[in-house]
């Protein structure tokens, strides 16, 4: 019999017998997209520089615009003109103006920009302005967006294309990230076929295999795939001492329910320290987790739908502890569209369609078995529902976890 833990406390497990072991390397700045960035990042700059103007028109003092109409205009002489790429080299005199381009330098003395929209040009040297300007409207100041020593990107993000931007202002082009992991997956099962082959009687192809691939390389590892082996203790023995010697983390799908042919947990035990056989999950109860030395083993369950969620839950959140990353997930509340029932005493995952209906978003839970892979195809999202609840009514609120774009 399984002794099993619940999701909280694996997850409690995976944060005290693992520590971040990843280590750090610089990569250019075109190379750190979707990297896990190894520290704060902080500023040593103003971002900008200096005080600049966000339309074309013409820096003035606002107090000088004050009570201006379309019929009583103020009019202020022009006292020159910033052009782009230069700096202001003179400040702006009282009661004058100063022609300044959009991200153009606004000159000292200057508190506000009014748009050339709200002004004219009259050819004599002077502009007439027909709106007043508030003090501050159409500037960026120096420091606004940056100032040195302010984080603008936390140790543990996971950088984006806004990121690499904001490190591009700051002038950081090398960029400390976490050494990307290697993860070895190892298929098992005398049953499996690789892909390309057509089954023969009894056997069914190989999905987990190119299924955790993906995962893991959308997530940022290097993957490892070491193929299918047959139920032999041995061979299956040989393959993981491999694996665990070539690889950081090691990942059996197979093998991991409890029955005469099934040694993975034996073959994880005898690497080092079996540290659970068993979640109160539905599905993927019958997962294994141990670790040898400090490479975590898992045995995941068979069945695809299973290995999917045990990857999602338990296998990313580890990895994600061993290169210190931030796992906050992206969850949006939507409306069941069906009623749903639950195995009392373990959580239950369920696959979801999404769709926006009326300014309302309906999650339409996808039913079928945890062997059946096309389940998971076209799902935008899962929910769970708690081990202490039997069910969910049709157009209960839920959380759904968003899966689109794994």
């Amino acid at each position: 019999m399984l002794h099993v833990k619940t999701p909280e406390e694996v997850l409690a497990l995976i944060e005290s017998e693992f520590s971040p072991a990843a280590g750090t390397e610089y990569v250019s700045l075109t190379a750190a997209m979707g990297r896990v960035l190894a520290e704060d990042i902080a500023a040593t700059e103003y971002v900008p520089d200096f005080d600049r103007s966000t339309v074309d028109g013409y820096a003035v003092r606002a107090r000088d615009t004050f009570g201006c109409t379309d019929a009583i205009p103020a009019i202020l002489p022009l006292q020159g003109e910033v052009l782009m790429g230069q700096g202001a080299e003179f400040p702006l005199n009282p009661e004058e103006c100063i022609a300044v381009p959009t991200g153009g330098a606004v000159p000292g003395g200057a508190d506000s920009v009014v748009m050339l929209e709200y002004t004219e040009d009259y050819g004599d040297g002077t502009i007439g302005i027909s709106k007043s300007a508030a003090p501050g409207q159409n500037m960026i100041f120096r420091g606004d967006d940056v100032y040195p020593g302010k984080v603008i990107l936390k140790k543990g993000c996971v950088l984006s294309s806004q990121d690499i931007g904001a490190l591009a202002a700051i002038g950081r082009v090398q960029v400390p990230v976490a050494k990307k992991l290697t993860v070895g997956v190892i298929s098992t099962g005398d049953e499996l076929v690789p892909p390309e082959v057509v089954p023969g009687p009894g056997q069914v192809r190989d999905v987990n295999s190119p299924m955790l691939e993906a995962m893991l390389t959308a997530f940022g590892v290097n993957v490892i795939n070491y193929g299918i082996v047959i139920d032999d203790e041995v061979l299956l023995t040989e393959k993981v001492v491999k694996a665990v010697g070539e690889c950081d983390a090691v990942l059996l799908s197979g093998g991991s329910s409890v029955g005469v042919k099934d040694a993975a947990c034996r073959i994880i035990e005898s690497m080092g320290t079996l540290l659970l056989h068993g979640i109160a999950i539905k599905p993927g109860k019958p997962t294994i987790l141990g670790k040898a030395g400090i490479k975590p083993l898992m045995g995941l369950p068979g069945h695809p739908v299973a290995a999917y969620f045990v990857t999602k839950l338990f296998v990313l959140p580890l990895l994600g502890r061993l290169m210190d990353r931030d796992m906050t997930a992206y969850t949006v509340t939507a409306r069941i569209s069906e009623s749903v029932s639950a195995n009392h005493g373990r959580a239950q995952y369920h696959c979801c369609r999404l769709e926006h209906r009326d300014g309302i978003l309906i999650a339409h839970p996808i039913r079928g078995k945890s062997g059946l892979i096309t389940t998971l195809a076209g799902a935008g999202g899962y929910f769970c529902i708690g081990r202490d609840c039997e069910g969910l009514p049709r157009g209960a609120e839920i959380q759904v976890t968003i899966t689109s774009g794994d």
